[in-house]
């Protein structure tokens, strides 16, 4: 127990910014054995955007306390997988070669590509929650949180089963894994699967989780076709961008099942 008990602060202390205590160290090994626990710190993460926009509302307009609980996930990660997402979106846009797109994904300065991808996500990750409070309760769309934010890391641990790590070197800022082991990916799944079921017990019928599901998978059916076709695998940009889009996909998916 104390080994996943480190193993979950491990991945706590690489995806957010919060701390952790002293004794939990760092190593490689700890580092890609954590992996399993991404979906589970997605439902942290949602946990605490959900607690934002659920005590902000209570005393501000509803369009506000979405706007803070964005914020508020966006502090929590360091917006780790925003950043990811624009890397990825200046690689895809702006190269045209394997080694290009690595190359631009690898700078740290933010194209073009990345900044309206960007805005994009934001926008509509901000329209759909708001769109969302306003056709079902406060609390389902808090729940909707959390069973966003693990789903869609669970979609990015998939990525580390199914697919290579494509870089050659070490210098790449996100590499939990090179790739996510059976074992570890059947606790990420059961992880996401558990915040499924709090969605359902705040009121979500079938039909709508399954919906935000398929939305979800589709997503990350068609960004892994896109991986697989122009880099032969992924980066730890990739994951971000996985995790990104697809939390949009399983908020889009609600909206259209309720």
């Amino acid at each position: 127990m104390l080994r996943q008990l480190r193993l979950i602060l491990t991945a706590v202390q690489f995806f957010t910014r919060l701390p952790v205590p002293t004794w939990v160290g760092h190593s490689t090994q700890q580092l890609e054995q954590a992996a399993r626990y991404l979906p589970l710190v997605g439902m942290l993460v949602g946990a605490i955007a959900a607690a934002v926009l659920y005590l902000a509302a209570q005393a501000l307009p509803l369009s506000l306390a979405v706007g803070l609980s964005m914020v508020a996930s966006i502090l929590v990660t360091g917006a780790f997988h925003e950043d990811g997402l624009s890397d990825f979106a200046d690689g895809f846009g702006g190269g045209h070669t394997k080694e290009k797109m690595l190359a631009i994904m690898k700078d740290s300065r933010v194209g073009a590509y990345g900044a309206i991808a960007i805005v994009l996500a934001l926008l509509l990750k901000y329209q759909a929650l708001v769109e969302l409070c306003g056709k079902h309760s406060l609390t389902f769309a808090a729940t909707a949180l959390i069973a966003a934010h693990a789903v869609s890391r669970l979609m990015a641990a998939s990525i580390m089963l199914t697919q290579q790590y494509v870089r050659d070197d070490d210098s790449a800022r996100a590499r939990p894994a090179a790739q996510l082991g059976r074992a570890s990916f059947a606790v990420a799944l059961l992880t996401g699967i558990a915040a499924l079921a709090i969605l359902y017990a705040a009121g979500a019928t079938v039909t709508t989780i399954f919906a935000a599901a398929v939305a979800a998978l589709l997503m990350r059916a068609y960004l892994a076709w896109r991986l697989q076709q122009r880099l032969g695998g992924y980066t730890g940009d990739c994951l971000g961008a996985v995790q990104q889009l697809t939390e949009i996909a399983f908020y889009l998916g609600l909206l259209a099942a309720l």
